[in-house]
């Protein structure tokens, strides 16, 4: 089985470096690398000349925010599995793709695997049922979610109505509309790690609460617990935002 892997890129090169070098590296060579870049102002095209011979394609021109790069990159690959890795994070050792491919091998069954990652802590649980109260039933997403192919071809891209949270809405239509059929790896079946910062995290806890909320509308589930579930978020963290001034003040006139 081919392997395509897209990697996003905007004004990383030096992350992009990185996360080629951890492609590179793998045992499993049956993959295809691309390369999506925003049109980046930093040296991005003195590290393709690198490793040319080692890319098997790529554009830089500008994009509507990395959904749209993915989508991209979705138009022109052509393995059987498809994996996302944005420019920075890098695949945790040499086994990764290995690792994911005996899981597809071994499961003929599998339409999706989401392999254990690392951001300050591992994450590795697949946990479907969490999905009707919170999208944290899964390991994050770079680098390690790999799917097939006719999955794509059924469900389509990626929607760019949601900027910081499109994944949510294609987990939600692969899982619980297509009921397709995925697991996890194991804890110590590390296959990527995530950089800090990065999009995500600059795009504010309210946004994130909200968008997460549009998708649930938008994938018909029952208003009177999408609203429910919203606002009990917006309580938790109003409380947890006060609870830390609250002791900042305190901590400062000590």
């Amino acid at each position: 089985m081919k392997i395509s892997i897209i990697i996003p890129n905007l004004n990383d090169a030096n992350g992009l470096e990185n996360t080629l070098l951890s492609i590179f590296k793998q045992r499993y060579t049956n993959y295809e690398c691309i390369i999506i870049d925003g049109n980046s102002s930093d040296h991005f095209k003195k590290i393709i000349e690198k490793y040319s011979d080692k890319i098997t394609t790529w554009i830089s021109e500008d994009d509507n925010g990395i959904y749209d790069a993915i989508n991209k990159g979705l138009k022109l690959s052509t393995g059987d599995i498809i994996n996302t890795i944005n420019s920075g994070d890098f695949y945790f050792s040499e086994k990764s793709l290995e690792i994911i491919i005996n899981y597809f091998k071994n499961n003929k069954n599998l339409d999706f695997v989401f392999g254990a990652v690392k951001k300050n802590k591992v994450y590795y649980k697949y946990e479907p049922n969490k999905m009707n109260w919170t999208f944290n039933f899964y390991p994050s997403h770079s680098g390690g979610f790999f799917v097939k192919r006719y999955v794509h071809d059924k469900i389509g891209n990626y929607s760019l109505d949601f900027p910081c949270s499109s994944d949510y809405d294609f987990f939600w239509k692969m899982i619980k509309t297509h009921n397709y059929n995925g697991t996890s790896t194991k804890q110590n079946e590390l296959i990527s790690v995530f950089k800090p910062g990065g999009f995500s995290s600059r795009y504010g806890v309210y946004n994130h609460i909200w968008e997460e909320t549009k998708i649930r509308l938008k994938n018909n589930q029952n208003f009177i617990i999408v609203f429910g579930i919203y606002f009990l978020r917006i309580l938790r963290n109003f409380y947890k935002l006060t609870f830390f001034k609250y002791f900042n003040f305190k901590n400062n006139k000590k």
